[in-house]
């Protein structure tokens, strides 16, 4: 049961390392069609008067939202390593400082991933509802860029969101099933029974 419960132990940290990467590439690229298609129509930021195409500015609005993103998809990418640092990949027994970790991850991944959410989801409601397609296929067509009559890469952030709390969740039970066995290794001791070896 345990060397099985360490195998598990390790896919789960290695997931979390691994999802924390996913939201800091989905964080840079997010705004990438936006870009292509409305940044040479959006001349002066906070001037829409000048945009070519209605509702251009939605790509300056995600600017610092989009660097906290960054930014905050490194701090769990940092707290995914703290993981392995504390070595709480490995560890038959956590001890104060794997729970730390544990506790600053998934509370972190949680956090971002529903801050994420609720940014990314009016952005992309605001990119439906301001920006003219008919003006912006006209714009596209005069100047050979991108024409974006979707919002398919915003809402990708689910998917990267599902991923990244579901591994926060697998982490955590992953932390209360090792106080079970502990739990009950300790009473099996108490009773005066051989521990289990770590052997299935």
């Amino acid at each position: 049961m345990y060397q099985k419960h360490l195998r598990i132990q390790k896919f789960i940290c290695l997931c979390c390392i691994i999802a924390a990467a996913l939201s800091f590439i989905y964080a840079l690229g997010m705004i990438t069609d936006i870009y292509d298609a409305l940044y040479s129509a959006a001349k002066v930021e906070g001037n829409p008067a000048k945009d070519k195409v209605t509702g251009a500015q939605i790509y300056y609005h995600m600017q610092d939202f989009n660097k906290q993103f960054v930014n905050a998809s490194v701090v769990l990418i940092l707290l995914g390593c703290l993981l392995f640092i504390t070595q709480t990949h490995t560890r038959r027994k956590y001890y104060i400082t794997n729970y730390l970790a544990v506790g600053a991850y998934c509370i972190a991944t949680v956090w971002v991933s529903i801050w994420a959410r609720i940014r990314i989801e009016a952005f992309a409601e605001q990119y439906r509802t301001t920006v003219s397609l008919e003006e912006l296929l006209e714009y596209s067509t005069k100047w050979k860029t991108l024409y974006l009559d979707n919002t398919n890469l915003l809402d990708a952030h689910r998917t990267v969101v599902v991923i990244s709390i579901a591994t926060a969740l697998a982490l955590l039970g992953n932390t209360i099933w090792k106080i079970f066995l502990v739990r009950k290794e300790n009473e099996l001791i108490e009773a005066g029974k051989e521990a289990p070896n770590g052997t299935d």
